[in-house]
């Protein structure tokens, strides 16, 4: 099972994966660990990651980047309709109402979804890990935004499912970080003691999130978020784009926003110049050559300039961490351990020193910047993996949103269940009284803090609500929980039915306590009878498994408490659970028929990718064929052609070269198989001449080396060499023969080869040449090797001796008695016994074991 943790970025992807005992971020074919955002649609195949990233200006009405903001989005959006001038591709109003994304894609007009474009990243990046780990990736644990709202997560985890990828958790960027960074602390509090509490701060390339995290050994918890969706590196991007447009429209007179390709790359260039800043407080050129009508430009910057030109981006930056501070009142700046930043943007001085300013203390960079989101995605995911062994480690994360639920009454009520910063993965358990079926919508308490206006989450309909058998309004339980990606939802539904009995006590279940996986003090029930009640109660349900098999359908089921409502003169009843259907309708869900025809849509551009990188492959080995063999038939094949060959076949390359840039340009690939082919039939014996000539002298060297050692042999045979006087006369006669004949073979094939030329085909070749060796070792090796024949004469044995089967007692006995003839003095018995201490101990050292790989952080 592979763990796999994808940092997906506005502007750049990282891939973190668990092997070799750790955690380590992969690199892509181009051996770079930082993969763009980026996705190049041309007429027959696509481009993604750093190949995409290269079209940016050249085929920019095609390259899309910059899509993650339009996840969950309409597309008359405010910040839809914001972003859209500033793009170089077109957005496209989809029938949903989503925002599209409109390009040219297999010479046809196409419509993609969001969905479909991260899909398209997804793939690629599974690529890129899959040929990292060497096996197939399906499982993985993917980050984003703390704060995504319930339709972007959801068009997040579609996206997963139309690159084929289980997405075992979405993680919120700030809780991945903090679970990087305290996984590996040797020396956090105990339970018991006071926890510590660690700053994380995470500028990226469009947002910024905060976020306060208590640590105890083995759990984190987080207190509290807070963010800026709409502060990152770019606003500092376009500040300076604002400031050289209008220099340029001045100084060269030339009007940069008219011309697309020419604000690509000075966006490009000045992304440059603010790293180049960051790490300099000098003034710094920006040179663009060919900028615009053939006009290069130039200018020049300081960081000086450059912050007070971002002024009211860095008057930002503390509103977040104040929010963030604030909402834990029980904390104040002393109570803070450390301060972590990480995020590309963070780089820049004047953002580091205005966090410093405010916390007054220190920032920490211990973490990667670029690399601790995917990194504290893989330990997520490993974590969650059955197949790693890795330390215990519970999360608890936040909803960064209050949710309200809405449903009809006489008078409309409502009521909100989770507040802002709530633990999350939570579930509560809502007690309706109801006649008839009935809807709860779920919306965002306050508009005012999201992302954009739609505070709307779903509406979720509770079906097949009946009147008690009495007539009087039936006891409905809802369970609704905000799961571990973050997404809300009315998971279960029940309707419990009171059945009168005789002789028994009225009872009925006790109310469904909240379950929360990370806080049980906080368990709560909510009853709804005429007005909304509020009853604390400490008491657990035990894990999620659990709660949800509670609500599963039961009949006879009676609780352990009796109703207070009940009295005692109440004949008793009985207690049946019905579960009820919900139908849900979210807001900006894609339906399953359309995901399924997303699927198996990206399955086909799959296959058309991989058809074209199979046809430019079979292209390009003609081209090279042809470069390679053209030049080595004025260098070391010279002598291996004669002329007219030579000649009939450089012309035959001249064409084929010529032919690949005029009609062979879009050819099949069999006709470009068959070109190479047809080169090699005049091109390989060539190659095969040269080869067989630089190898044979190796080879016949090592034959009669051979030779000489076994005629040595034989000499010394009949010279009554002591080593040999156990060997029969018939086997020194079968090498003796073996030998001759060998001799005669190399002789006569090295005098026939001198006499051809190098143009001409070898009489031998050099694997007729290993052939006979073999065939010389096979015949002569087994009689060399042959040992003497030897004769072990066994001691008596003692008879007073009782150690006959527990070994020698005495130096005597050990040296000795025990020892056979012939044998080294220091064998013992045990070490010549096969069966003995040795050996079992050898077979117990090397069982292989069938232990879990380990991944102990």
């Amino acid at each position: 099972m592979s763990v796999v943790g994808i940092d997906v970025g506005f502007q750049n992807c990282y891939i973190a994966v668990a092997r070799s005992g750790g955690i380590e971020t992969v690199a892509n074919e181009y051996s770079d660990r930082c993969t763009p955002a980026c996705v190049s649609l041309a007429s027959k195949n696509r481009m993604i990651g750093n190949a995409a990233k290269s079209q940016v200006i050249t085929n920019f009405k095609n390259t899309v980047h910059g899509f993650k903001k339009f996840h969950g989005r309409a597309f008359d959006d405010p910040l839809v309709q914001v972003e859209k001038p500033k793009l170089p591709y077109s957005l496209h109003k989809l029938t949903n109402g989503n925002a599209g994304i409109k390009v040219r894609y297999l010479d046809e007009d196409k419509v993609f979804t969001v969905e479909q474009i991260t899909g398209m990243l997804l793939t690629k990046l599974k690529e890129t890990s899959e040929s990292a780990l060497k096996k197939p990736v399906v499982d993985c644990v993917i980050s984003v935004p703390s704060f995504f709202t319930d339709a972007e997560r959801r068009s997040m985890l579609d996206a997963t499912q139309i690159a084929g990828l289980n997405c075992l958790r979405l993680i919120n960027d700030t809780t991945a970080v903090a679970l990087a960074y305290g996984i590996y602390k040797q020396d956090l509090p105990t339970p018991e003691e006071r926890p510590r509490n660690v700053v994380f701060v995470d500028m990226g390339h469009s947002s910024f999130q905060v976020s306060i995290t208590a640590f105890h050994k083995g759990k984190l918890k987080v207190l509290a978020t807070a963010f800026d969706p709409y502060l990152g590196g770019r606003n500092f991007d376009e500040a300076l784009v604002d400031y050289f447009c209008e220099e340029f429209k001045g100084k060269y007179k030339l009007n940069v926003r008219d011309n697309p390709r020419a604000l690509l790359r000075l966006y490009q260039e000045c992304e440059k110049l603010k790293k180049l800043m960051s790490a300099n407080s000098s003034d710094l050129p920006l040179n663009i050559e060919c900028f615009m009508n053939d006009i290069d430009v130039s200018s020049r910057m300081n960081r000086g300039q450059f912050e007070d030109m971002c002024a009211q981006y860095l008057m930002r930056v503390e509103l977040p961490v104040k929010s963030c501070l604030r909402f834990v009142t029980e904390l104040s700046r002393d109570d803070i351990y450390a301060v972590e930043i990480v995020g590309g943007a963070t780089r820049i001085p004047a953002v580091k020193e205005r966090i410093t300013k405010f916390f007054c203390k220190d920032i920490s960079t211990t973490l990667n910047a670029d690399e601790a989101v995917a990194r504290g995605c893989a330990l997520q995911c490993a974590i969650l993996s059955p197949a790693f062994k890795v330390r215990e480690f519970s999360i608890t994360d936040v909803v960064p949103f209050p949710i309200t639920l809405r449903w009809k009454s006489p008078t409309d009520d409502e009521c909100e269940v989770f507040s802002k910063n709530h633990a999350a993965p939570f579930s509560k358990v809502i007690t309706f009284h109801k006649k008839e079926p009935f809807d709860l919508e779920a919306f965002y308490s306050t508009p005012q803090d999201l992302p954009y206006p739609d505070q709307s989450i779903g509406r979720f309909s509770v079906q097949n609500v009946v009147p008690q058998p009495d007539g009087d309004s039936s006891k409905v339980k809802v369970k609704v929980r905000v799961n571990v990606h973050g997404i809300f939802s009315v998971s279960s539904a029940s309707l419990i039915e009171k059945q009168k009995g005789e002789g028994e006590d009225m009872q009925i279940d006790s109310e469904p306590m909240v379950q929360n996986e990370s806080r049980a003090e906080d368990q709560v029930t909510f009853t709804f009878i005429k007005v909304i009640q509020v009853d604390q109660d400490g008491q657990s349900q035990g894990d999620q498994q659990n709660e949800d098999n509670s609500s599963s359908s039961k009949e006879g089921a009676s609780g352990d408490k009796q109703d207070p409502a009940a009295g005692e003169s109440k004949p008793k009843v009985k207690v049946k659970s019905i579960d009820l259907p919900i139908v849900a309708n979210n807001i900006r869900q894609l339906d399953s028929d359309v995901l399924n025809n997303f699927v198996e849509y990206e399955r086909q551009m799959i296959i058309q990718d991989k058809q074209v990188k199979e046809l430019n492959d079979a292209k390009n080995a003609v081209e090279e064929y042809v470069y390679d063999l053209r030049d080595k038939l004025c260098g070391m094949y010279e002598k291996f052609i004669t002329e007219e060959d030579s000649n009939r076949l450089t012309l035959m390359l001249e064409n084929t070269e010529n032919w690949l840039y005029e009609d062979g340009e879009d050819q099949p690939k069999q006709v470009y198989e068959e070109k190479l082919d047809a080169l090699k039939r005049l091109g390989q014996p060539i190659q095969d001449r040269h080869r067989e000539h630089e190898d044979r002298p190796r080879a016949f060297e090592e034959l009669g080396k051979k030779l000489q050692l076994y005629i040595k042999f034989v000499d010394s045979y009949k010279q009554k060499d002591e080593r040999y006087l156990h060997l029969s006369a018939e086997e020194i006669s079968t090498v003796e023969k073996c030998v001759s004949e060998s001799m005669a073979w190399m002789n006569s094939k090295m005098n026939a080869q001198s006499k051809l030329a190098l143009t001409q085909d070898p009489i031998v070749k050099v694997a007729e040449i290993i052939g006979k060796i073999q065939e010389l070792e096979d015949v002569c090796k087994p009689v060399i090797n042959r040992p003497k024949p030897t004769v072990d004469d066994t001691p008596e044995v003692n008879d007073q001796s009782s150690g006959a089967h527990n070994g020698p007692t005495t130096k005597q006995g050990a040296e000795g008695k025990g020892r056979c003839k012939g044998r080294p003095a220091d064998k013992t018995w045990h070490e010549r016994d096969g069966g003995g201490l040795r050996s079992v101990a050898e077979k117990l050292t090397l069982q292989p074991s069938l232990r879990l790989p380990s991944l102990t952080i």
